[in-house]
C-alpha cells in the first residue's frame, strides 16, 4: 500500500511572507484566511491524492495554530477540493516527531519544506520529497510511483 504525507505550511497553506512556518497565522482570523495556498498545491494534489491508498496530513505545530490550520483548510474546502480524507491529519510538537506519525501511518511517500524533517523520516519513509514547488514535487512522486509499478509487473 503507498500512503502519502504532506506537511501543511508552505507546502499547502503559503507562509512564505514570514521567516516561521507559522508567521503568516500571526495575525486575526480573518488575515489567516485570506493567506492563500502555495501556487499549485490544490491542482497537484487534486491529481496525486487518488494514486495512493490514503493521503495524511503531518505537521509541526502548537495548538492555537493547529486551530487555525483546520479552519483554514475547511474554509478553502481543501478536503472537498483536494480529495484528502477530512480528518486525515496528524499533529506534533516537534518536527522530529513526524518520523513517529508516518511509522505509525505507514507512510511511504512525504513531501515536506525543511531538511531536517527529510532526515528525521529517512529510516522510516522510502520516498521523501524536499518541496520546492508543485510542478518538481508532483513530477518527482509521479516518477516514482510509475518506476514501482514498473519494478512490480516487470
Amino acid at each position: 500500500m503507498n500512503r502519502l504525507g504532506i506537511d501543511i505550511g508552505r507546502v499547502i497553506i503559503d507562509g512564505s511572507s514570514g521567516p516561521d512556518d507559522t508567521s503568516f497565522f500571526s495575525g486575526d482570523t480573518a488575515a489567516m484566511l485570506r493567506t492563500p495556498a502555495v501556487p499549485g498545491a490544490f491542482e497537484a494534489l487534486a491529481r496525486l491524492v487518488p494514486l495512493f491508498d490514503e493521503t495524511w496530513l503531518v505537521s509541526k505545530c502548537g495548538p492555537r495554530v493547529q486551530q487555525r490550520s483546520l479552519e483554514w483548510l475547511a474554509h478553502h474546502r481543501f478536503w472537498e477540493r483536494t480529495g484528502v480524507a477530512e480528518g486525515n491529519v496528524r499533529f506534533c510538537l516537534r518536527r522530529p516527531q513526524k518520523a513517529i506519525h508516518c511509522a505509525e501511518l505507514g507512510i511511504t511517500h512525504f513531501i515536506d519544506d525543511k531538511p531536517d524533517v527529510i532526515s528525521a523520516i529517512t529510516p522510516v519513509v522510502a520516498n521523501r520529497y524536499l518541496f520546492k514547488n508543485w510542478k518538481t514535487t508532483e513530477a518527482a512522486v509521479l516518477r516514482d510511483l510509475h518506476a514501482e509499478r514498473a519494478g512490480r509487473v516487470g
